[in-house]
């Protein structure tokens, strides 16, 4: 029997996929090219169930002979490995991203006259509006908690966006733009302590406890399914610090970044205009150890945050603290500067990147905010997180609108910057 090779990701299998699994079985036999993590990853959201799952699933489909890794969006290198007689696939990838892949099957086919077999899409059937519905429905919180370990293996670069309420999560969760190497969306989602603060008029300084954080953070998790990243703050003594984890772990939060200050804790983007202490390292480490300890899940991660350069205590000295907090069980490290030019940043990086027990690192370009993320990727930055840009655009729009209706003493001058009232009414589902 000739061999027929089909790729596929087969996260929410439906009877389009179970339609061309007949159709190549007609042919021969059956081998699935299952898309890994990274492989989707390159071109769209992450699936739901993981590679190990997704693979249980199609092995058990009748008239698949066997099940074999695809790494990339590219079919060539498994083709020139099987030689199929047969590539059977659905004739709706002749557009978009997957145009390209199309293209390159048919060209290597033709290397010892293979035949490109397309089965016609099978109407009724949506994977967008599947993945919409499991939405919907929401995610548990340990598949959730997973997700960012499961991200950083798939992708060279993951992008965060502050969140600070369901509508704010709401966003992060749906906005995503066509490129022409697919979808690009945030990964996951940020709580920031600044803008938890801000939003109920606190100054961030500790002042907002866990307990009203936490209210937050299930709002958030109501209306979304992606990873989110608690900002910890000092994560305050190790006793309560070992609390905090428990709690975040519980809810489904993946990680939680505590930086390396003691004392009333200020804001790190006012550097050393005001009075702000580091942490021994000493105590720190023991802080993250405690952490570490006090887990249940192997996922779960606590991400060390170094304010040496904030401090104008220089690369050398973070790079020092970096190895040791990794040592006491930092799974990942944040490096934190208030300078415009990302020089120190790159310098930090070239340090790091060179540690023996190299963790992933999370960079913040607030105040850096011209350096791009191909720049911070090249870098060696594995997360990044845009910190406070939603509550920073919302705010000016919000003032500009109440300082018009008082200038003018109506709404009419400021309807144009306006969303209708028919649009937020379509914004939630169930609201019409």
């Amino acid at each position: 029997m000739k061999t027929v090779y089909v790729g596929m990701s087969a996260d929410l299998v439906h009877p389009g996929h179970l339609n061309i699994i007949n159709e190549a079985a007609k042919l021969g036999e059956v081998v699935v090219g299952l898309l890994t993590d990274e492989a989707i990853a390159s071109y769209k959201r992450l699936p739901y169930m993981t590679y190990e799952e997704r693979c249980v699933v199609v092995s058990a489909l009748k008239g698949v002979s066997r099940t074999v890794p695809q790494t990339t969006l590219d079919y060539t290198a498994n083709l020139k490995a099987l030689k199929p007689g047969f590539v059977v696939h659905g004739d709706d990838w002749r557009d978009g991203v997957q145009s390209q892949t199309r293209r390159k099957v048919i060209e290597t086919l033709a290397e010892w006259g293979g035949q490109l077999v397309e089965v016609p899409y099978t109407r009724g059937i949506s994977s967008t509006r599947l993945n919409q519905s499991l939405k919907e429905v929401g995610v548990l919180p340990e598949r959730r908690l997973s997700s960012l370990r499961r991200l950083l293996a798939a992708k060279p670069l993951l992008r965060f966006m502050e969140a600070h309420n369901g509508l704010t999560g709401s966003l992060v969760e749906n906005t995503h733009i066509k490129t022409d190497y697919g979808l690009r969306e945030f990964d996951g989602l940020w709580s920031s302590s600044l803008i938890d603060s801000t939003v109920r008029a606190k100054p961030d300084i500790e002042l907002v406890d866990i307990s009203s954080r936490v209210h937050s953070v299930e709002e958030i998790f109501e209306v979304t399914t992606k990873p989110m990243i608690f900002d910890g703050d000092t994560g305050g003594l190790a006793e309560h610090f070992t609390f905090t984890v428990k709690t975040l772990e519980r809810l489904g939060v993946s990680a939680v970044i505590i930086e390396d200050k003691t004392g009333l804790k200020k804001n790190s983007l006012l550097g050393t205009d005001v009075p702000q202490h580091q942490e021994s390292m000493e105590l720190f480490c023991h802080k993250i150890s405690c952490g570490k300890k006090a887990q249940i899940s192997v996922d779960f991660m606590i991400i060390a945050r170094i304010e040496s350069l904030v401090l104008g205590r220089g690369a050398d000295e973070a790079l020092v603290r970096a190895e040791n907090y990794i040592k006491s069980g930092a799974d990942a490290v944040m490096i934190h500067s208030r300078q415009k030019d990302p020089s120190e940043i790159a310098e930090f990086c070239q340090g790091y990147n060179h540690l023996p027990d190299r963790r992933p690192l999370v960079a913040v370009p607030t105040s850096y905010n011209r350096v791009t993320e191909d720049e911070l990727e090249g870098m060696g930055v594995n997360i990044i997180i845009y910190a406070n840009h939603l509550l920073r655009s919302a705010y000016p729009a919000m003032k500009r609108t109440a300082e018009s209706i008082l200038r003018h003493g109506r709404a009419w001058e400021v309807e144009a910057d306006l969303m209708s009232i028919d649009e937020i009414l379509s914004l939630i589902p169930g609201t019409r």
